[in-house]
This record gives structure tokens, sequence and C-alpha cells, in this order.
């Protein structure tokens, strides 16, 4: 029986740089007609018992206004990152951070691309944008001592990494960043996106534990993707460099992280080892899908430590094109990476959403490939 064709109000791609909610391209009467493989999440948190304790707190905590202490929010976080929690700055999502940091610290700064293009667009002197191309013949992949020695050629004053790369999913160990960091302390600024470093590995390869040895060193994080809660808006970042902490902290409005999610962060102690399993068993159905990828013939599936995956097409089809068919025909919406600096428009990008729903995908992506192979 043919599947009923999904439509798609395609003008909304060209309206952002980033991929617009499923919801707005199809409708609300089409939404559970589609899988959404578009946007990066943990499919497996929260569990049913904490939305439940959210779902039961809704009617109090949206008459009540949010604490004007922002150290009570940061104690909770603490207690689950291990770190000082003096270290932690909150934000309405990690982008309001991404904004404060490269409006207010940034005089110039060197980005790796491809890359999350927040980085770039938020920059308000573009002439302040260095970007450093990563090479296609090897995947993208970030080589720290190429990148110093490009840094201090160019004598540029601050420098980005994410880790794991967006949206190549590249993994750079801690030993790697701890070589480049001691040899970048002239720098005013090293940030680094570990936003999605809780999917690189059952123990967690992140450089929290030594921010105090780098004052010029801000992680950003975006609980939006390790934790799942994107609409809640929630990110971080962490420094001990006390100038950063005061003046990001003098950037943000009073009130700048809502009532639910307050609540949020304070379950998060209790549900930590829940928590710990459902990441572990994104981790698995990740490579349990790169595995399956890696069989279909007409794809370029990229090595990835991450909860998603870069895949290059290998016959005539344009990424636009790919996803379009893909959401249209199979109800499918995958990130066409064709508007990202530094890519060409051969390149999409998956993210797992538990291994029932990722046969989907992978069914989608064999018939497309073996239709064009023809």
């Amino acid at each position: 029986m043919l599947r009923k064709q999904i439509e798609i109000k395609r003008e909304l791609f060209d309206e952002t740089s980033h991929s617009p909610s499923l919801v707005d391209i199809v409708g609300e009467e089409q939404l559970a007609d589609v899988v959404d493989f578009c946007f990066i999440e943990n499919p497996y948190f929260p569990g049913e018992a904490l939305l439940q304790k959210l779902q039961d707190k809704l009617p109090e905590v949206i008459k009540a206004y949010p604490s004007s202490n922002p150290k009570l929010a940061q104690q909770d976080l603490a207690a689950v990152v291990h770190v000082n929690p003096e270290y932690l700055v909150l934000g309405n999502g990690a982008t309001e951070l991404i904004t404060i940091i490269q409006n207010n610290f940034v005089e110039d700064m060197g980005i790796p691309v491809p890359t999350f293009s927040e980085y770039i667009e938020k920059v308000q002197n573009q002439q302040k944008v260095r970007l450093f191309q990563l090479p296609a013949d090897k995947q993208y992949q970030l080589d720290l001592e190429e990148y110093a020695d490009w840094l201090v050629d160019e004598e540029i004053s601050s420098a980005l990494i994410i880790n794991p790369g967006n949206p190549t999913g590249q993994l750079l160990s801690v030993e790697n960043i701890t070589g480049f960091l001691n040899r970048m302390k002239h720098l005013k600024l090293v940030l680094l996106d570990e936003s999605f470093i809780d999917f690189a590995g059952e123990e967690i390869p992140t450089l929290m534990p030594k921010v105090e040895q780098f004052q010029n060193l801000v992680i950003v994080r975006s609980m939006s993707k390790h934790c799942g809660v994107p609409g809640l808006r929630l990110g971080y970042c962490c420094t001990a460099n006390e100038y950063y902490l005061r003046q990001i902290r003098n950037a943000l409005p009073v009130w700048n992280i809502n009532t639910l999610a307050e609540y949020f962060l304070t379950q998060l102690k209790d549900t930590d080892a829940e928590y710990h399993q459902a990441r572990k068993h994104v981790i698995s159905d990740v490579r349990e899908l790169h595995k399956a990828l890696a069989e279909i013939n007409g794809y370029e599936v990229y090595p990835t430590n991450s909860n998603f995956i870069l895949l290059k097409i290998n016959f005539a089809m344009s990424a636009y094109d790919l996803q379009m068919k893909l959401l249209q025909d199979f109800g499918v919406y995958v990130r066409d990476c064709s508007n990202k600096t530094g890519l060409d428009d051969k390149h999409i990008r998956i993210a797992s959403k538990g291994r029932e729903k990722d046969q989907l995908l992978i069914h989608a992506l064999k018939t497309v490939a073996v239709e064009l192979s023809r």
C-alpha cells in the first residue's frame, strides 16, 4: 500500500539558518506521521516518572516567579556535574550564553568550520570571525596542532573548539585538548563547547574537572542535547575565571531561567542514575545505527562519538532534495547541512531516536539509494 505523502511548507526552510521545527513545516495534523531525526536529543530522558512530576508541578510553577538567587540552581546542577557551583552560570539555553560570550569577550575568534552556526552568526562584528577550514579529505577532523599553529600565525586572540564536533561528531581526547590549552595559555579565551560530550563514551571525557588549571577556558553545554529537554531552554557555562563569571552574570536578566526549568534542576540529583543509564542507552543505539548505515551503498558514514551521525551522499542528489524526499515520501525528517559554512551540498546529519524508530530511517535511506542507483 502506498504511503500518503506528507505536505511540507518548504518556504520555511529559507527563513532560518537552523532547521525549522517539525510542527511548523508539517502542521499538527501530520505530526504523528513523521519521525524527527533532525533535532538532536536524548529520547530516554526524562523518564515517565520525572515527566509526571513536571506535569503535576506545572499549575503551581506557572503562577510563580523564578528564584532571584541563581546560586540555588547552580548548586542543583553542581551536584550532578561535580564541579564547584561558583564556577557555573545557567542560561536560557546555551545560545544565550554563547551570545553573551561572543559579544562581550571576543575581539577576534578562530572558528573551525563546519560548525554550529550560532558561533558565526552571533558575532556582531563579522570581521572578528576567522574561519579555519577543516579538510574534507580527512572527514573534517580537527587537528589541534595545525589549529594552534594557525592561531599563532594569524595572531588570533580567541579560539573555539566543539567536542564532539557539530555536525561531524568527531571526538578529541582530553589529553590532546589539555596539550592545546597548555600551548594556548596566551590566548584571551578558549571557548570549549561540550554539548554532546555525555555521549562520547561510558566514562564522560569532559574538561570540566580541569577548569581551575586554565584561566582562559570557558566550557559551554546545552542541556537540551544531553538531557532531552530543549523546550525548557537550559544551558550552562563553566569557568574558574572570576572576571568572565562576573561579566556573564551581569549581562543576564534577573529571571533568565523559568520556574519549570528550575524545578527540573532540583530533580537532577535524584534521577542521576536514571540519566546515566539513559545516555548509555543512547550510545548503544548510535553504535547500532552507525553499523547499519555503513552497510548501505551510496553513503559515506562518518565516525561519531555523539548522538548523531554525519553522512555524505555519493549519488546524484543534493542534501536538500534528499531531505525533502525523505520527509515527503517516508515521513522522515533529517538535517540538510548545505547551509553550514565549510560543507558542500551533499551532507545530511541524523540523530538517533531509539532502535525501533531508527529502523524507519535505515529503510528510507536504503530505498532512496537503491532507486537512485538504478
